[in-house]
């Protein structure tokens, strides 16, 4: 891997500069938070309590973490539910003040599931703040391994069989490197545009090139 391709694979790593295009991101989120009168309810599809302890939570919030597995929060004005991102039938229309969702929705299946998410994020938030890695960033996020995203499958298969790549460890049978190569889908601007065509896309940059995007209306 040539030094260039080294130093975009570093950014995803642990305690690196991914944390502070975190930080970046939730601020300009925070910023459009602050335009609205407190309290201001929030729903986090497949948001998590560590996420919110790492960026700091906001005085004014109140914020219901929705997962498909139960999760425990101490966290003041927190609150953790279940349920499945592409379904929340729990949820009134717009009973949140915002919908807020940070790197999820490439993990809730295909396109088709893709678009029930967000159908369910415009019913259920008055406005909307999705984030997603970018499909044409030369280093996949999730595998960190240099254009991952675009191999056949065979390729990845085999590449997950006999090596850690990157947050997913190497799998035992090609069954389950299969699975794990096709349980991400990664968003273009024009994909993420298609299921929020109301929105305003901010693009996160690095390097000169889009890292991640974010799809927010409603403002």
């Amino acid at each position: 891997m040539s030094g260039f391709l080294k130093g975009l694979a570093n950014i995803f790593e642990p305690d690196s500069l991914a944390n502070r295009f975190r930080r970046k991101r939730f601020s300009f989120f925070i910023k459009l938070v602050q335009t609205l009168p407190p309290p201001v309810r929030v729903l986090d599809v497949g948001g998590t309590p560590e996420f919110w302890e790492q960026m700091g939570t906001s005085p004014g919030l109140s914020v219901v973490l929705l997962n498909v597995k139960e999760r425990q929060t101490s966290l003041p004005n927190f609150t953790c539910v279940v349920g499945d991102a592409a379904e929340m039938s729990l949820f009134q229309d717009k009973e949140f003040d915002v919908a807020f969702s940070n790197s999820v929705i490439e993990h809730v299946g295909d396109r088709a599931r893709q678009a029930k998410m967000a159908k369910e994020i415009i019913r259920v938030g008055k406005r909307y703040f999705v984030q997603t890695p970018n499909y044409y960033f030369p280093i996949e996020p999730h595998f960190l391994f240099p254009f991952f995203q675009f191999l056949p499958m065979a390729c990845k298969v085999f590449l997950l069989r006999h090596f850690a790549m990157g947050w997913i460890g190497k799998q035992s049978t090609k069954e389950a490197a299969r699975d794990e190569a096709g349980a991400i889908h990664l968003l273009t601007r024009k994909a993420l545009r298609d299921l929020f065509p109301s929105a305003e896309i901010y693009k996160e940059k690095v390097l000169g090139l889009t890292k991640s995007l974010v799809a927010y209306g409603g403002w």
